[in-house]
């Protein structure tokens, strides 16, 4: 087995990824860099960004509106330590992209220029027009070219972290073109690989978001927190989940019902006079309220309500939301510059990932982690939009400085005990490979996933749903076990992989499952018919799910609280 040997180990090559290869290469130009992803980096999830990302940047703003906005959208659930050196840092962030490259757009005096976003109090989001995913990424990944001790590992899919007296110290990847196992070593592992939004029928997601690196800490024994709360946003198409970004209400945009109703100005969910411009959790819920009153679109798939561009004009739609344009136009036939766009709410980003603290370190000495796929946690119960694009930039960095610091104080581990784990590994993995003794197809779990996901884990949840998720999952757990593969060749065997992967997401649902149905609150985006109330009393702490082979194990751990108490979430 072909063994390599570097000093830190990132797996993931997004935004969060880039970044922290970037922070490490150039801080410790003698430092080896390895930069492992499933994808071509150019491909990750990051790409698909269009709305902007947040940072003070005008003489109305300061960090203190900024930490408060945060932390209101959190429902209090966010940790205010990591929030205010996450609004702290964000500015020299983007500052630092734009010399990067990052073209974002300007003012006509030549300030960065920003728009409004839900839950913000003023406009702090700094945009590329509406591709600024695009851009980031290219930005990130041209520069991180510059440094010849990155070392990329494109399209190799990581099965498992390699542990040795209590460190972690690499990984077993598989290259995806060859079929063969590679041991990955290094003092110090980042996982950056984003969010499991696949885990449902209905996401913004790409199919690559599959939730691995929070299983592969999971099972390597680190919690995952806060796993009950997922975002939908507002604003998808219907059919294909394709996001609208939240910078078509930020610009101007309405919403309205099938009687033509502007319906957010007067609704008694939370939002008042923000309307459109509430926080994302409340406005899905002010729009699957509408449809079940009636109020709603019936379309082909499913019921939906309108977003309403058409007063903007095609000067400003071209501008500013050009891509909007072009996914209406070719997804759902609307040009929106003359008729509205169908929308209904949409999975988008996942709250709770792999707990860290503020430095991005797990419990597993040696492994740190930072991204969608981390909980550090500034986003609590509910995220704002445009914050997590900046979150991948600061925590991706403070990850990297921390790796960095802690590989220079660390041995190299035993090497053979190391290869030994990936040597196992590569065996597992390769019995999978073409294994047609099995009985249960890849397509027929995933496809029941997804609807038992959808069914307990929606925009509102029962305790009923929820129990029957919790136990309709650890079933396709077992299933899991059970896999027929028809593919049994080496070169790009993609049904190995998405066999891979779909044992990352019953892994990371079941732990989302376990963590909702114990949360006898509604708080964020974990809304409960059966408890309509946020429990402060009783539920003000960051959910811990252990791995245990019966299935996850809950704890708790305290929220950091600090200058902003808890109070009721109003706009």
């Amino acid at each position: 087995m072909d063994v390599s040997r570097h000093d830190i180990v990132i797996v993931g090559g997004g935004g969060a990824g880039l970044r922290a290869a970037i922070e490490a290469a150039q801080n410790n130009p003698d430092a080896s860099i390895a930069l492992v992803s499933k994808v071509y980096p150019m491909r990750s999830h990051t790409v698909s960004a269009e709305g902007g990302a947040a940072a003070v940047a005008r003489d109305d703003d300061n960090l203190e509106l900024h930490g408060y906005d945060t932390v209101k959208g959190s429902d209090f659930l966010g940790d205010q330590d990591s929030i205010q050196y996450f609004v702290q840092e964000a500015p020299k962030e983007l500052a630092l992209l734009e010399n990067w490259g990052c073209p974002f757009s300007r003012n006509e005096d030549g300030t960065v220029a920003t728009r409004a976003f839900g839950g913000m109090t003023t406009k702090r989001t700094w945009y590329a027009a509406d591709k600024i995913g695009f851009h980031m990424l290219h930005a990130l990944f041209q520069h991180s070219m510059r440094f010849k001790n990155i070392v990329r590992y494109d399209e190799y899919f990581v099965s498992k972290l390699l542990v040795d007296d209590g460190v972690c110290r690499g990984v077993a990847a598989l290259d995806i073109r060859t079929g063969e196992y590679h041991t990955i070593l290094g003092r110090a592992v980042i996982l950056t690989t984003g969010g499991g939004g696949k885990i449902f029928p209905f996401t913004t997601n790409g199919t690559i978001k599959t939730g691995d690196g929070m299983a592969l800490a999971y099972r390597a024994g680190v919690p995952l927190k806060d796993m009950e709360f997922v975002q939908y946003h507002p604003t998808g198409l219907p059919g294909t989940g394709i996001l609208i970004t939240e910078a078509t209400r930020g610009e101007g945009g309405f919403l309205r019902n099938n009687q033509g109703e502007r319906f957010l100005v007067e609704y008694d969910y939370g939002v008042g006079t923000k309307a459109e411009l509430g926080p994302r959790d409340m406005i899905s819920r002010a729009i699957v309220q509408e449809i079940e009153a009636g109020r709603g679109f019936k379309g082909p798939y499913g019921e939906y309500v309108q977003l309403d561009l058409t007063h903007l004009g095609e000067d400003k739609i071209d501008s500013r939301l050009p891509f909007v344009r072009l996914l209406a136009k070719t997804y759902v036939g609307v040009a929106p510059v003359y008729e509205p766009i169908p929308i209904r709410p949409v999975v988008h980003y996942m709250m709770g990932g792999v707990d860290t603290d503020i430095n991005g370190a797990t419990e597993l000495p040696g492994l740190y982690a930072a991204g969608e796929t981390a909980c550090v946690s500034i986003n609590g119960a509910n995220r704002l939009g445009s914050n997590s694009l900046t979150e991948c930039l600061v925590f991706g960095a403070a990850a990297a400085r921390h790796a960095m610091d802690f590989s220079a104080g660390s041995s190299d581990g035993n090497e053979a005990a190391l290869t030994a784990q990936a040597e196992e590994e590569a065996a597992r993995v390769d019995d999978l490979r073409g294994r047609k003794k099995g009985g249960e197809k890849i397509s027929a779990i995933r496809r029941e996933l997804n609807t038992v996901m959808e069914s307990a884990c929606g925009v509102y949840r029962e305790q009923g749903s929820m129990q029957h998720g919790v136990g309709a999952v650890a079933q396709l757990r077992s299933r899991v076990a059970d896999l027929r593969l028809e593919d049994d060749s080496k070169v790009f065997n993609t049904e190995l992989i998405t066999a891979l992967e779909l044992a990352n997401m019953v892994e990371v649902a079941e732990t989302l499952a376990v963590s909702a149905a114990h949360r006898k609150e509604s708080r964020g985006a974990h809304t409960c018919k059966d408890f309509t109330t946020r429990n402060d009393d009783e539920y003000l702490y960051h959910t811990m799910a252990y791995h245990n082979p019966a299935g996850p194990r809950l704890g708790k751990k305290d929220v950091v609280l600090g200058k902003w108490e808890p109070e009721e979430r109003k706009y």
